[in-house]
């Protein structure tokens, strides 16, 4: 079992804060009037549960006098206003929060919605080579907890800290305004929250970005024991398999344990500070009061009971908003490294596509002259554009020739030398050869799964590099030997192969496949639900489905990457039928390890590291007595 180290992340860059900033921004531009309206009413719901700090000190002064004076008529004419400005400046901000938390609900879940769809299509426009070079788990962890933690964000970080930095900074402004040396005071005690929040935050974010990154090793381990669940058990692996998730558990467990210690213990010390300020701020104020210490304000007021009540209840209010925003740093770290992850994937680059030319249904008149159909005729052609205007159309024959290929997946590491193959329309190529043969390498090329480093692939006398991709793999039908079949009914599956096909079609083409035998005999027939990657069924039917696919597609030029390699020896008879009938007027790619397939195809190319070391039919080739003839003797002697 490859040992995976989860903190090891090579391929990702480190966005840090200013994934957070792109998270905002993306925000405002899924939602340009929602967002600023949100956040208006949150800064006034924050700054109306201020105000009332200033009438209290007012409010003070009005009982003081009434204490001398006893006249409550005219206190209660000075009262009043100020009780009614609380009153409506109350149910304004009641208003506004009621209208800020409906929209903020409405927007966080839009915003997923809106960051999981560009995610996912962004995903289905990357190459081939990304899925192999990256564990699915990982993969499927930007779409679930990454992106959770961006709900948390967005839910619930951003307007907790919005709202309490508005307190915060309204509430010092007051301060300051009523009392400079109070505010001195309380400036001693910001510094020392400060530098807790910098030394305890720092740790926790440290370890909230590892725990992200061991939260996606380890779910992409699970996803492979799942998926490889029959081999761990048939090779007695279970043991071993568990010491790995403990491993990998472990590391998680001690990431997420650091980074909750930290985080857990720096609110109760951001509260006990706010306490001990609190009990400063009375200790320093009464002193100034008993020593008549003159009061430097902006108010110009003098420094008495009335100032100190307030100031009290406002430090207080001032330390518990820094406490929540202290408390915000966990969310927002967790934001921080999901949104790293998230928009790495966005960013990752797209696959490559400068092709222009494209496949169009034909019309081939009498003369040969070939024409855009404005319908399916079930003939084809390439419409190339020109630089002056002009379009020319050439009919799509199937002729596919590779001419002095090189290849390699890594760089240094080459997988085909100098391979040239011409498959003429309607002729049937097989690759034969050992395992790494670099077989499927080549139709992988063909396909543009990959681009190849040098040499030439030409297309009906096209170079496939000026043929649009979606339009170059329309053109070709591709039976695999790992059959991938998607949750649905059998015939949403074979439908899979071209969407516009009607049902009766694709009973065809089951029919071809010799598919329809075992469908019909299903307890839903077609209508059969899938699940699973069709686990409800056996290999070989659940290749005879893939089979079936690649009919109704009706593509000019097939692929068969051991296509039959999982239906035994009597269901290929049957199937070998229905292929044969498919394979008719078609150019075919055959690649087989059981070369009985292969003894009708025109030519039969024998692949050894990369190079095509013999070519020709199975006559000449047994009767060179070479490399293929070795390998077709063995095989009947090992039947």
């Amino acid at each position: 079992m490859p040992k995976v180290n989860p903190h090891a992340d090579p391929t990702r860059r480190d966005l840090g804060p200013a994934a957070l900033g792109r998270t905002v921004k993306k925000l405002f531009s899924y939602y340009p009037v929602l967002a600023p309206v949100t956040f208006v009413c949150i800064l006034f719901s924050s700054i109306v549960s201020s105000v009332p700090s200033l009438f209290t000190q007012n409010i003070i002064q009005v009982i003081e006098k009434w204490y001398v004076s006893r006249d409550w008529a005219s206190a209660k004419a000075e009262i009043v206003p100020y009780l009614t400005l609380l009153v409506v400046l109350y149910a304004l901000s009641i208003l506004s929060m009621t209208v800020y938390t409906q929209l903020m609900a409405y927007m966080t879940q839009g915003f997923l919605h809106k960051l999981r769809c560009e995610m996912f299509g962004g995903m289905q426009k990357l190459p081939i080579r990304y899925f192999d070079s990256h564990q699915h788990g990982d993969i499927m962890s930007h779409y679930t907890n990454d992106i959770d933690t961006l709900r948390q964000l967005v839910s619930q970080a951003l307007p907790a800290l919005i709202q309490s930095g508005a307190i915060v900074l309204v509430v010092f402004s007051i301060m300051l305004y009523f009392s400079l040396w109070l505010t001195l005071v309380l400036v001693l005690g910001i510094i020392a929250m400060v530098a807790v929040t910098k030394r305890i935050g720092g740790g926790s974010a440290k370890y909230f970005v590892r725990q992200q990154k061991a939260v996606a090793s380890t779910e992409g381990f699970i996803q492979e024991m799942m998926a490889g669940q029959k081999v761990v058990k048939v090779f007695c692996h279970e043991q071993k398999s568990i010491e790995d998730f403990d491993r990998l558990n472990d590391a998680l467990f001690e990431d997420s344990f650091r980074a909750q210690a930290y985080a857990s213990v720096l609110g109760p010390i951001i509260a006990n500070i706010g306490n001990i300020l609190y009990v400063t701020l009375a200790l320093v104020g009464g002193v100034f009061l008993l020593i008549g210490l003159p009061n430097v304000s902006f108010s110009g007021k003098v420094l008495d009971i009335s100032i100190l009540v307030p100031f009290l209840n406002m430090a207080r209010q001032f330390t518990g908003n820094v406490n929540q925003l202290s408390q915000q740093i966990n969310a927002v770290v967790m934001a921080g490294a999901g949104a790293q992850r998230v928009f790495a994937l966005i960013d990752e680059k797209p696959e490559t596509d400068d092709g222009y030319v494209t496949l169009v249904n034909a019309a081939v008149a009498p003369d040969g002259t070939v024409t855009e159909a404005d319908r399916r005729t079930g003939h084809w052609a390439w419409k190339h554009p020109h630089g002056d205007g002009t379009l020319t159309y050439t009919e799509l024959r199937g002729d596919v020739r590779l001419v002095d290929v090189d290849f390699a997946y890594t760089e240094g590491k080459d997988v085909l030398h100098d391979v040239s193959v011409y498959a003429e329309p309607g002729q049937k190529v097989a690759f034969v050869g050992a395992t790494g043969a670099g077989k499927t390498t080549i139709t992988n090329l063909i396909n543009r799964f990959y681009d190849i480093a040098d040499g030439k692939i030409r297309y009906d006398g096209i170079n496939i590099n000026k043929i649009r991709k979606a339009d170059l793999r329309r053109s070709l039908g591709l039976v695999l030997q790992e059959t991938n079949l998607f949750t649905g009914t059998v015939m949403e599956n074979i439908r899979y192969g071209r969407l516009d096909a009607t049902d009766e079609e694709c009973r065809a083409a089951a029919r071809v496949a010799g598919a329809d035998d075992f469908i019909t005999r299903l307890p839903q027939g077609y209508d059969t639900l899938l699940t699973n990657n069709g686990a409800n069924l056996s290999q070989g039917q659940r290749q005879l489905i893939a089979i079936a696919r690649a009919a109704v597609a009706d593509p000019p030029v097939m692929i068969l990457d051991e296509a039959t390699s999982s239906i035994d020896t009597r269901t290929e008879a049957i199937v070998q039928r229905g292929m044969d009938q498919l394979m008719e007027g078609r150019t075919v790619f055959v690649i087989a390890h059981r070369l009985s397939t292969v003894k009708n195809s025109d030519v039969i190319m024998v692949l050894d590291h990369g190079r095509i070391i013999e070519r020709g039919s199975h006559e000449k080739l047994i009767a060179e007595r070479g490399t293929y003839y070795q390998l077709y003797t063995g095989a009947f002697e090992l039947e």
